[in-house]
């Protein structure tokens, strides 16, 4: 007797991530648009031209520069606003981070 599976209707982009629902829901083509190109706009905002790297919020798209800039400005989005998960805007780099969980998907 042969088994046929059902193939998925859409095959999810990101895997699920085990207790992260927030991980588990980000998909590239819901991702927002980047508040900026290429610039802190909170350091921007301050006349700092000096970050580390750049993240951008999956929530709202706000780019801040991460936790190795002098402001941590991407935490700092986090902390005010409660959007949970943020994803790295260097060149080559596609990793997301959800600060509800400290997890890395």
């Amino acid at each position: 007797m042969k088994l046929f599976r059902r193939a998925p209707d859409t095959a999810p982009e990101v895997a699920p991530v085990a207790g992260c629902a927030e991980l588990s829901a980000c998909r590239a083509e819901t991702d927002p648009t980047p508040s900026s190109d290429g610039v802190c706009t909170d350091c921007t905002a301050l006349g700092e031209e000096t970050w580390a790297h750049l993240r951008m919020c999956l929530t709202c798209g706000h780019v801040a520069c991460c936790d190795s800039s002098p402001y941590t400005h991407a935490t700092a989005h986090h902390r005010e606003s409660g959007h949970p998960v943020m994803r790295s805007v260097e060149p080559g780099e596609t990793w997301r981070w959800c600060y509800v969980h400290s997890l890395l998907g």
